[in-house]
């Protein structure tokens, strides 16, 4: 008895096959978005890598949610359930950001600071005094303060509006400074960096602040380095204290959120403004929140603003503060 063998249509073997490349590529992208999302929640920053791409988190939170429904739309089923769920609790963690936090009770003195990065220098002096005029700002962090910036901040008239400074000027974006509406006196609070962090006590008359110019090196240059400079800055203390400037972090690097949890609160994460970005001004990468002003968690933030800085990469931070009653 003879058998014959059954042929197999070409385009059945052609639609195994695609349907196999489709599941292992889908696969791979979700084994990558589940690797990423766990650190995220583990608190692990990694190395330069994945600190680069946690910083782009609310991005692609969004992208896997996309993997998720595209992976369900082709029945590959466990792959579309798992990041789906995972995406959504990603967004959970997310979402309050847009959401501000009932403030403190707070009536005592106002204060008003602004973090501006130069970058290099370039920024344009005359513009960022007229934001410091516009919005009354007492306390001015500047960073990648060169000397040549310094000479066109005084031809601007800063001193005319914050006449009080502690500049620790330098090139290739290695110095920072701060410009005060009130006297200061010079602190050392910040501990080492490779860029200057300099910091000052502003008497605001019956009442005192100390100020951190902040910006540390970025993870991409290196993490250890960028931990331990974030890790150096001060804890909170009896005196109200207030950490502004390019922290080279999101709300999203494990790092900075350590920072948080010793007692400070993100001023525009208070007022549900924790995704408004503020470097690149314009272009690549994706924009992200890497300038903060960051605050004693007893102070009421009233406002918050990020603004436009023509000539720099960065935009400025700014937030208006009220002091706990009787400080």
């Amino acid at each position: 008895m003879k058998t014959s063998a059954v042929a197999v249509p070409a385009s059945a073997t052609y639609g195994t096959r695609r349907h196999t490349v489709r599941m292992i590529a889908l696969g791979v992208l979700a084994l990558l978005f589940v690797a990423m999302a766990a650190m995220r929640f583990a608190g692990i920053d990694g190395n330069r890598y994945t600190a680069a791409l946690l910083a782009l988190t609310p991005y692609w939170t969004g992208a896997g949610l996309l993997l998720g429904i595209l992976a369900l739309t082709l029945r590959h089923w466990w792959i579309g359930v798992t990041v789906v769920a995972v995406a959504v609790a990603l967004a959970a963690v997310l979402i309050p950001r847009l959401v501000p936090v009932p403030a403190p009770v707070a009536s005592g003195r106002q204060v008003r600071i602004m973090a501006a990065n130069l970058y290099l220098g370039r920024a344009d002096a005359k513009s960022i005094v007229e934001l410091v005029r516009e919005h009354n700002v007492d306390v001015l962090d500047l960073e990648e303060l060169t000397p040549r910036a310094v000479e066109e901040f005084d031809r601007a008239g800063l001193s005319e509006v914050l006449p009080y400074r502690v500049f620790k000027p330098d090139s290739d974006g290695a110095g920072s400074g701060i410009a005060s509406r009130y006297p200061v006196t010079a602190l050392s609070l910040a501990g080492p960096s490779l860029i200057a962090q300099p910091s000052a006590r502003v008497d605001l008359g019956g009442a005192a602040v100390e100020v951190v110019a902040v910006h540390p090196i970025p993870p991409t240059t290196s993490v250890p380095t960028w931990k331990k400079e974030i890790g150096g800055l001060p804890a909170p203390d009896k005196t109200i204290r207030i950490l502004a400037g390019d922290f080279n972090a999101t709300l999203d690097h494990a790092t900075f959120r350590r920072l948080l949890k010793s007692g400070y609160a993100d001023a525009g994460e208070r007022l549900g403004q924790g995704f408004v970005p503020t470097w690149p001004s314009r272009g690549w990468p994706p924009p992200v929140t890497i300038d903060h002003v960051v605050v004693d968690s007893r102070v009421a933030v009233t406002g918050y603003a990020v603004l436009g800085l023509p000539g720099s990469d960065h935009r400025a931070v700014y937030a208006q503060l009220t002091l706990p009653d009787n400080y």
